[in-house]
């Protein structure tokens, strides 16, 4: 095995096939309200990585249901963990979180949660919850970074540095390292060069994170990045490129970080750019082709990048 694929690593650790199902909890984000700014990040269009059955006019309870009819029709014996994953879904008062995620494990073939978040919006009360409800179920916690360049951090509106998220990724892990804990990176981002990313790696890679997930930038309708794109300030990058930088980026990582993921979705109805992302078995297998043309693994040059 060339790296350290999600899947086979959660069955194992849960003794059982395992599906994500997307909930929206109708949460928003500091960069979006007007705490941190307005906006919210210039490439993000959330409501197009949501599932049909995920509209905020639905319980949890609801959504978590319909998203098990959907995929119980293919594995009727599969498990379950809900996915709160669109915006920040810690950005609420502790009450409303308790309720939301206490919500999601009394459906049936839940079996644990996953929370998409930002580093900013962790308090410690919430901490202290998370803690406690890591004794008595799966949990991964997911932490957008994209990029450890605070110009980029800016460029892209996230609302907080590099800094902010080392401190609050540290907070976590030091409150409960038994945490499953997942960093979110994003490759081609504005202005960014290949060796800004790898530099972003080698930093995250420092930090032994449990996860990594690398995603592709997409441009998407609807989007600050789009608007770009279509004045043509802003150029994806092509597919060749990003599998070289992907494979780099395999071998500055912790030999044992799960690799959550290598490429993102994008909905095609909204998907302006780039369009060859919408093949993402052939970008899978071009990454997997390339990393046994090289004959490297995830991990080779890590003691080199720290």
């Amino acid at each position: 095995m060339k790296y350290v694929e999600f899947g086979p690593w959660l069955q194992s650790e849960l003794g059982c096939k395992v599906q994500k199902i997307s909930v929206n909890a109708g949460m928003t984000c500091p960069n979006r309200d007007g705490t941190l700014g307005t906006g919210g990040c210039t490439f993000c269009n959330n409501q197009t990585f949501n599932p049909a059955y995920c509209r905020t006019e639905k319980s949890v309870t609801q959504q978590l249901e319909e998203g098990k009819q959907f995929f119980a029709r293919k594995y009727p014996a599969m498990k379950y963990l809900a996915y709160f994953q669109a915006y920040t879904n810690t950005y609420a008062e502790l009450d409303r979180l308790v309720s939301l995620y206490e919500e999601a494990l009394c459906v049936p073939d839940v079996v644990g949660l996953v929370i998409g978040t930002r580093p900013d919006c962790m308090p410690d009360n919430l901490l202290d919850y998370l803690e406690e409800l890591n004794r008595r179920t799966f949990l991964i916690v997911e932490y957008g970074v994209e990029s450890a360049n605070d110009e980029t951090l800016l460029r892209i509106n996230r609302g907080h540095t590099y800094a902010d998220f080392v401190e609050g990724y540290t907070r976590l892990r030091e409150a409960s390292p038994r945490i499953h804990t997942c960093i979110h990176l994003i490759f081609g981002l504005p202005d960014e060069s290949e060796e800004d990313m790898l530099d972003t790696v080698r930093a995250v890679a420092a930090l032994h994170p449990h996860q990594v997930k690398i995603h592709l930038l997409h441009v998407l309708r609807g989007t600050a990045l789009g608007e770009l794109y279509g004045a043509g300030k802003y150029s994806p990058m092509e597919k060749d490129t990003y599998v070289e930088t992907v494979v780099k980026a395999l071998e500055l990582l912790p030999p044992k970080t799960v690799i959550a993921r290598l490429t993102g979705d994008g909905a095609a109805q909204d998907l302006l750019a780039p369009v060859w992302s919408r093949r993402k078995r052939e970008v899978l297998n071009a990454i997997d082709k390339r990393l046994a043309s090289l004959d490297t693994w995830q991990g080779r040059k890590y003691q080199q990048s720290i």
